[in-house]
């Protein structure tokens, strides 16, 4: 892909998400935001929940730039149109593209700059921006509206401070928090929030949004599009990770390995640990061992390997969040997570739980 500057909400590479030309897949939740507004209904907060990279930002951006170009959204009773589209070359989309607009606020992980890595949060003093952005007028005499991307980033002190918001929300203000966990949220930011919940994407689907974005990633790889569709579990971002460098062998090589599990093959595992040193590699393999446990947790199994599944899951994901902050080999990572796998996978003999 091509290279972009890092930004924490963002597939590097990628077009971002306040630049889609489109919203594929999710039709049912746009109506819900175009019926709220007929009906003079806006909340002050939708919680946009979902897998990651399946368009929740997408949709959050799509909604702020349907209200700021419509300064009388949500107040009063109106024919509903058909989209919450708004044309690519109208000033509000532009400024949003450029985030220029000055009723919007995004909250999100940003890079001080002499920092030479992405922060793993959003800082308390990102969300206490909300402060003077809500504290005064709408600039340009119509709604507030703020995106979070993504709420999981928020640490305690950033919840807090974003529920303070929640809690008195001014008047024309409008809160699009993105969350790829919602579940986890605290539960006082869970029910100041209308919930918009998004679901995987077909096959087809997935493969139309990549198709979309051949004009803006140019070496995107044609031919391996349908295979990364139907690989990636209906996630957009994740379609786009295995159609990285050398993503869908890092899929294929760690699913197979997964399917031998509880035999462990050292010599595949050293070849596996030597394709994902690079954070795409990364990111593909995690996806891959986290949809795999996920699958087997759904499955008729016992509740003592249930437990220990889940165990392992929460295992899993924390080691490869430490890989990446910390930039640790991955090849220890490999085999450290098909340790845990093939222990959490063997059957328990006789008089254990």
């Amino acid at each position: 892909m091509n290279g972009a500057s890092e930004e924490g909400d963002r597939l590097a590479g990628a077009p971002h998400p306040r630049a889609a030309k489109c919203l594929i897949g999710h039709a049912e939740a746009e109506a819900a935001v175009l019926s709220a507004w007929s009906k003079g209904r806006l909340p002050h907060a939708f919680l946009i929940g979902g897998p990651q990279g399946i368009g929740k930002a997408t949709l959050a951006y799509r909604i702020a730039r349907f209200v700021l170009a419509s300064p009388h959204a949500g107040e009063r009773k109106s024919i509903a149109p058909a989209s919450l589209e708004i044309a690519p070359d109208h000033p509000v989309s532009r400024q949003v593209a450029a985030l220029s607009h000055p009723d919007l606020l995004v909250l999100r992980r940003v890079k001080a700059e002499d920092d030479k890595k992405l922060p793993s949060e959003i800082s308390v003093g990102e969300v206490r921006r909300t402060v003077p952005f809500f504290g005064s007028t709408a600039a340009l005499g119509g709604w507030r509206v703020c995106i979070v991307d993504s709420a999981d980033e928020l640490n305690r002190n950033g919840a807090n401070a974003l529920l303070k918001v929640l809690e008195e929300p001014p008047a024309r203000s409008l809160i699009l928090i993105v969350s790829h966990a919602p579940g986890r949220l605290i539960a006082t930011i869970r029910s100041r929030c209308r919930r918009l919940t998004l679901r995987p994407l077909s096959p087809a689907d997935v493969a139309r949004a990549l198709r979309a974005m051949t004009d803006e990633i140019s070496d995107l790889p044609l031919s391996q599009i349908e295979e990364a569709a139907a690989a990636c579990g209906g996630r957009v971002r994740h379609a786009l990770e295995l159609l990285t460098g050398e993503g869908l062998e890092v899929r294929n090589l760690t699913a197979d390995l997964l399917a031998r599990l509880p035999t462990v093959d050292g010599d595949a595992l050293h070849s596996l640990g030597d394709r994902i040193q690079r954070e795409q590699g990364l990111a593909v393999f995690a996806e891959t061992v986290e949809d795999w446990l996920a699958a087997a947790a759904t499955g008729q199994a016992p509740a003592a390997r249930l437990a220990r599944l889940a165990e392992t899951w929460e295992k899993v994901r924390r080691a490869a969040v430490e890989a990446d902050i910390y930039n640790l080999d991955r090849k220890p990572l490999v085999f450290q997570v098909f340790a845990m796998l093939a222990e959490a996978t063997r059957q328990p003999s006789a008089g254990r739980a």
